[in-house]
């Protein structure tokens, strides 16, 4: 699979990019965090993620970042690809942040 086509299932995904709503600027973030790799998603938990991207900027993140992070860590568990927005109801009903 080229680097830039976006996978259809969690096994299809090689390198960060290829998850569906993530780009460049949201695979630094995880590599930041210390994931190089898809499969290092299945057992994070998005809240987490996106507390230690806080902490590891120094600045809040927009919430739309947690949706992304919800969509990566469900994609790369089996789930079917879903915009990252699909998530913006669950993440307020769920954490509280909007």
């Amino acid at each position: 699979m080229s680097a830039q086509a976006k996978a259809r299932h969690a096994g299809e995904a090689e390198q960060l990019e290829q998850l569906p709503n993530v780009g460049p600027a949201i695979a630094g973030d995880l590599r930041l965090l210390g994931i190089q790799r898809p499969a290092d998603l299945v057992r994070q938990d998005a809240l987490a993620l996106y507390r230690a991207l806080e902490r590891a900027t120094g600045r809040r993140q927009d919430p739309c970042v947690l949706d992304t992070f919800m969509a990566a860590t469900d994609f790369m568990r089996g789930a079917p690809a879903r915009r990252r927005w699909s998530y913006t109801a669950e993440r307020k009903a769920r954490f509280g942040i909007g």
